[in-house]
């Protein structure tokens, strides 16, 4: 039985967006990578006044409980005594608040910034299609030696609507330095050609598969309308039947 997964599962889903934030190694190399949002300036100075308000709030905050708790022992003005209490210990209670603020506030900058990279990034993940690819590295280990690494990414779902990639090693040949270097290039070259074609073959599988479910897709839809036109149909005539029973009979 064959442990590859079936294509037509994931057709219709859309790449997650957390596939933006992936590690290189974690993503095909055939996709490339997203670009990063650009360093926002302002970034900084709305933290740092954010900061500067939390303290402010929490020192101001304390400041009019005890005014008012000190106070509270001399006659009058027992409302505004009672007003900068409430008012000190909800500055006291919620003085983190301006760091949320400052951080969504900064956040919004960013993206105000960076629309067009946050635009291109969803266009990205839009090109993604949920098929297998295999791909084929060496690395270098500590011996010297040069390891022929061969890898599948095998999608996956990850929430409804929604797929990424999982990683997995197919094999690993360690290949000694003692070995002639034409030697291990033609291996690699070789296992490249391979995995080329298998990626080939999991495109072709996913397009008929896509193919398929397109089909399905539409065929679905006209017979639904052809269902909505003959429930119209039926419905004026059921309506123009009731008309007539509703009205009294011809008298002879």
């Amino acid at each position: 039985m064959s442990l590859e997964p079936d294509p037509g599962e994931l057709i219709g889903w859309r790449a997650d967006e957390q596939l933006l934030e992936r590690t290189p190694e974690s993503l095909p190399a055939e996709l490339g990578r997203p670009e990063t949002l650009p360093a926002v300036r302002a970034r900084g100075p709305i933290v740092a006044v954010g900061a500067t308000m939390t303290g402010v709030t929490l020192v101001g905050g304390i400041a009019l409980i005890l005014f008012a708790l000190i106070t509270s022992f001399t006659s009058g003005a027992d409302v505004l005594r009672a007003l900068l209490l409430a008012l000190g210990i909800v500055l006291v209670t919620t003085h983190w608040g301006w760091v949320h603020v400052a951080e969504l506030t900064a956040r919004g900058v960013e993206s105000r910034h960076g629309r067009a990279v946050i635009d291109r990034g969803q266009q990205w993940l839009a090109g993604i299609a949920p098929y297998t690819r295999h791909e084929v590295h060496t690395e270098v280990e500590q011996d010297g030696s040069i390891a022929i690494v061969s890898v599948r990414y095998v999608p996956v779902p990850t929430r409804e609507g929604r797929f990424g990639f999982r990683r997995e090693i197919v094999q690993r040949e360690v290949h000694s330095e003692e070995e002639p270097a034409a030697a291990v290039t033609d291996r690699a070259e070789r296992l490249r050609r391979e995995a080329a074609l298998a990626t080939q073959g999991e495109l072709e599988r996913y397009l008929v598969a896509a193919d398929h479910y397109e089909t399905s897709r539409l065929l679905a839809q006209d017979e639904r309308e052809r269902l909505e036109a003959r429930r119209a149909t039926s419905l004026a005539l059921s309506e123009r039947i009731n008309a007539n029973l509703r009205e009294p009979p011809l008298e002879e």
